[in-house]
């Protein structure tokens, strides 16, 4: 799936396991979404605040919440479609 959304809020890094940016958007729906983004593998997006546009291209996973975005990076092992998020000019992956 890709799109855009707006960050409407950060949370915590999850450290359980993969490591992992962790931060709400609000797509153009009104639907929310977590976006999981793996920073064992990519690079963390650092200079992230509530109200930034940020794009996107990864998996979903439904949930009653609104849902998931995660695989947001490289596969280091070649096996999944590659995901990114985009801010400003900057690709992480």
């Amino acid at each position: 799936m890709q799109g855009r959304g707006i960050v409407v809020r950060l949370l915590a890094d999850d450290a359980d396991g993969e490591r992992h940016r962790r931060f709400m958007i609000r797509l153009e729906s009104g639907q929310t979404l977590l976006v999981a983004h793996n920073i064992g593998v990519a690079p963390r997006v650092e200079r992230l605040e509530v109200g930034d546009s940020v794009s996107f291209g990864g998996v979903y996973e439904w949930s009653a919440e609104g849902g998931t975005i995660h695989w947001t990076h490289l596969d280091p092992e070649g096996r999944h479609p590659s995901g990114w998020l985009r801010q400003g000019a900057k690709t992480y992956q």
